[in-house]
């Protein structure tokens, strides 16, 4: 059937039949033989003339760059070069689909090669609404073309095409992606960090995600093609609202191969409601209610030298300003010194010396009824009347105690008789009170104070700076004293809430604190921690994922999660510097009012002790 073996013996039979006589039609006729039959002049000039027709179309508007080979699921396309056109991530491009008609799509990455290189593209969804004039120049069904920007703005004006969409694409929404967790594989790798933002839809919905970890992974793509690529997780932040200032929690996920986007990088500029920010972002994170802050108690923890105090320092403020009285008790004598601005220093050093003087009041002194000994009790009430007239003063609303600076001593047994060559004695043991006891003494008589009326506003915070020193745990104790007295201070923290009385707690030392307290912690900075016992007993509050993260936060980031926080979520943030804090908060509440205070508002002697009602209400 080949026109070749079939016309040429026929063309030759008819010339040696009817022609051989006249040479000119001889020549003409085989001439022609060669140019249709054997060189096929008539398909060779239809060719060129159709390839002249398509680049002639095709000059000022399009060209084809792609040709599909596949399809995947949810608009990914996979593409093959067909010239060499230097492949542009981002690109925007046509694909002539030839089922549904002509599409917009975005080049996303490189996933391996064939004949040539193999792009995946991502269909934007957008179906152009007069395919006509477009497709008459696009003759390759499946075939990808780029535009010049006379055709772009040609879309932009008569198709409501929008060319930055989906720009900032970082990945596709994976397998195994949930509500609360998000998995993307990861197609740009550049200026992506844990702790960095990425949004995806949800509906018509924006979602936002931290990223936490990644992995990497490969998969055959085709003909044992292998394709490697990073694949991410994030946690649900949830959906910002812009009139509140706050994250809420969204309860559905998105769809397989929606686009994930990374968050523009953005200076934060420093708010003075604001405790922080998330990462390179400027979404802040505020405190919802700093009275829950007080009343449901709150925890810092993480080793040394990340921020903890200066965190702490920063919440005594803002409790401050909200008039809440600041109770702390401090072994580092930090907080005295960062915080002079809200203290009478001459003032508070001869309440001290009081109390410090009720100490040494018979102090070598038992009596027959053990709790009588010693001088504990003159300290109890000097503390008392101390923390009375500090709550009582409405101009005074920071106290600050180190609990290793009082010394008192307690009688523990009764007295015994013993005799030696000048007779018959009777003596006591005195021992020498604890921080431990004395952090118990300071949490009771303040809860004693307050339980005359109960709040539901907070009225006293305990700060607890050094925690696993203050109140540690049952197996962490040097004798039984301090496990009793760290269950006494525990029991008035479990009680203070009704009274307005809560706590902040500052430790280095998860495991070492007594989890009697912690378990009460409703809000929660967890910040770089290395501990096995701290991560696991913090994962029950953030999750194992933050958990897992705590070892490598950097300085000044802290995980943040509970009711004080104005996300539903827990959340990676950036905390503020105090210097950058100072100079916001202070800027709109004005600098702190130094307390005048006079050492003739004294009392001018101690109440003896059988006039102060000494009822603890438990």
């Amino acid at each position: 059937g080949q026109p070749k073996l079939v016309y040429t013996p026929l063309v030759v039979f008819a010339v040696l039949a009817f022609h051989f006589d006249s040479p000119k039609e001889i020549v003409v006729i085989l001439l022609t033989l060669i140019l249709t039959v054997w060189l096929s002049l008539g398909s060779f000039l239809l060719s060129l003339f159709l390839k002249l027709k398509v680049l002639i179309k095709s000059k000022s508007t399009t060209r084809l760059m792609f040709k599909v080979v596949g399809y995947e699921s949810s608009g990914i396309v996979l593409l093959e070069k067909t010239n060499n056109h230097t492949i542009k991530l981002g690109e925007s491009l046509l694909l002539n689909d030839k089922n549904e008609g002509l599409k917009t799509i975005k080049v996303l990455d490189i996933v391996g090669r064939l004949e040539n290189h193999v792009c995946r593209a991502f269909v934007t969804g957008t179906v152009l609404k007069s395919n006509n004039q477009f497709s008459k120049k696009m003759m390759v069904k499946d075939g990808v073309y780029g535009l010049d920007a006379a055709a772009l703005n040609e879309l932009i004006q008569n198709e409501g095409f929008d060319q930055s969409t989906n720009d900032g694409i970082v990945g596709l929404v994976s397998d195994n992606s949930s509500i609360d967790k998000l998995y993307f594989e990861v197609v740009r790798n550049q200026n992506m960090k844990k702790g960095n933002l990425v949004s995806t839809t949800v509906g018509d919905k924006k979602v936002l995600y931290q990223i936490m970890d990644g992995l990497t992974k490969e998969e055959v793509i085709q003909q044992k093609n292998t394709y490697g690529y990073l694949r991410a997780q994030a946690q649900q932040i949830g959906i910002w609202n812009e009139e509140k200032e706050k994250f809420k929690s969204c309860q559905w996920l998105s769809t397989f191969n929606n686009p994930v986007i990374l968050e523009p990088k953005k200076d934060f500029v420093h708010d003075s409601e604001a405790v922080g920010h998330f990462p390179d972002t400027d979404y802040k994170v505020n405190l919802k209610n700093i009275n829950h802050l007080v009343t449901h108690n709150t925890a810092i923890l993480g080793i040394l030298g990340v921020g903890k105090s200066m965190l702490a320092i920063e919440l005594v403020e803002r409790m401050i300003e909200s008039k809440i009285k600041v109770i702390c008790l401090d072994l580092t004598n930090q907080y005295e010194k960062e915080l002079t601005e809200y203290i009478d220093v001459d003032y508070e050093d001869e309440c001290l010396k009081k109390i410090q003087d009720s100490c040494d009041k018979d102090r070598t002194e038992f009596a027959d009824s053990p709790q009588d000994g010693g001088s504990i009790n003159y300290l109890r009430k000097a503390v008392r009347l101390d923390i009375n007239d500090f709550i009582e003063d409405d101009s005074r609303y920071l106290k600050i105690y180190n609990p290793s600076t009082f010394v008192p001593t307690k009688q523990i047994s009764e007295p015994k008789s013993y005799s030696d060559d000048s007779g018959w004695h009777r003596t006591a043991g005195l021992f020498t009170v604890s921080p431990v006891e004395i952090t118990q003494l300071i949490s009771e008589e303040t809860l004693s104070i307050l339980s005359s009326s109960m709040s539901d506003i907070a009225k006293v915070c305990l700060v607890y700076e050094e925690a696993h020193s203050l109140v540690p745990e049952w197996n962490s104790v040097v004798n039984d004293g301090d496990k009793n007295a760290t269950s006494g201070t525990a029991r008035a923290i479990l009680q203070g809430r009704k009274y307005g009385l809560g706590c902040l707690l500052v430790t280095q030392r998860t495991a070492n604190v007594t989890k009697t307290i912690l378990n009460q912690c409703n809000t929660v900075f967890a910040m770089r921690t290395f501990d096995d016992t701290g991560k696991e007993f913090l994962s029950n509050y953030i999750g194992k994922d933050y958990a897992k993260t705590l070892s490598t936060l950097s300085e000044r980031q802290a995980v943040f999660f509970g009711k004080a926080s104005s996300c539903e979520n827990p959340v990676l943030i950036r905390l503020n510097d105090q210097k950058d804090f100072r100079a916001a908060f202070r800027v709109k509440h004005g600098e702190p009012a130094k307390p005048i205070c006079s050492t003739d508002d004294m009392p001018e002697a101690m109440t003896p002790i059988n006039d102060l009602d000494d009822e603890i209400p438990f």
